[in-house]
């Protein structure tokens, strides 16, 4: 196995690494999360890379101080992660995934914090609730269809953090249309968002109405507990979380 190291990013070395599957600032998506991170520097963000020798980035953790997170969540006073992922496949089930959590861990207490939360899911675009668990996570909240909130509290008393739900009376504003909330958070968001929207006007012939979460305030009130990307249709949230373009055809064709 190569020899793996921790790097820690920060504004003069972010756009060395590939991530998420992109790779360079020619990419639109690459280029706004890489922007994105340069932002939330400022508000605490920490991105942290596992580099092999060979294969490059194999590994990220991505997190900021729960007030400041990007997810529907109420978090202050712990820390919170957006995004924690192995990648190629034979990198993973060696204990790397533990090793970022450690990490952040330890950052946490460094900072007098309460603990450490992440969102979790069972299907596609966030981690599952294992990893935590080996590490002595708990469940302390959940949110429809399958997300649930894991936290580890380094004081027993502190109050858990929750999810913020969405007012239903509040979606009443979305009850007409198309409304995708978009963030530059996730880097497939970009892709995602302007190829629906392009569908949806010329296939659908339907107006879009399009979103920018652009502060993690604007994030915490968004409808779906991924938090930095959304799609409702006619008051109806149909996707939480980005997707190609078929998937929302075929999403559509459902309902029109």
């Amino acid at each position: 196995m190569e020899r793996i190291t921790i790097i820690n990013t920060d504004t003069s070395n972010i756009h060395h690494f590939g991530m998420c599957g992109y790779k360079n600032l020619k990419q639109e998506g690459y280029r706004r999360k890489v922007e994105w991170i340069k932002q939330r520097y400022t508000e605490g963000l920490r991105y942290i890379i596992l580099f092999a020798e060979q294969a490059g980035a194999v590994g990220t953790i991505e997190y900021i101080p729960g007030e400041y997170a990007w997810r529907p969540v109420y978090a202050e006073g712990y820390m919170f992660i957006h995004c924690i992922f192995i990648i190629p496949r034979k990198f993973k089930g060696i204990g790397l995934g533990t090793k970022l959590l450690e990490t952040c861990i330890e950052d946490a207490r460094k900072n007098n914090m309460k603990g450490v939360a992440a969102v979790t899911r069972k299907s596609t675009w966030m981690v599952g609730k294992e990893l935590f668990i080996k590490n002595n996570f708990k469940s302390a909240d959940k949110y429809p269809p399958d997300f649930e909130l894991m936290v580890l509290k380094f004081d027993k008393n502190a109050p858990d953090p929750g999810f913020r739900i969405f007012p239903e009376e509040k979606m009443k504003k979305y009850d007409q249309g198309l409304w995708i909330f978009t963030s530059d958070q996730c880097p497939y968001a970009e892709k995602a968002t302007r190829e629906i929207h392009a569908t949806a006007k010329e296939v659908y012939q339907i107006k879009t109405n399009i979103i920018d979460l652009n502060t993690y305030k604007e994030a915490q009130d968004c409808p779906g507990a991924f938090g930095t990307f959304c799609i409702v249709h006619n008051g109806k949230v149909i996707t939480d979380h980005p997707i190609s373009n078929t998937r929302f055809e075929n999403i559509m064709n459902t309902r029109i």
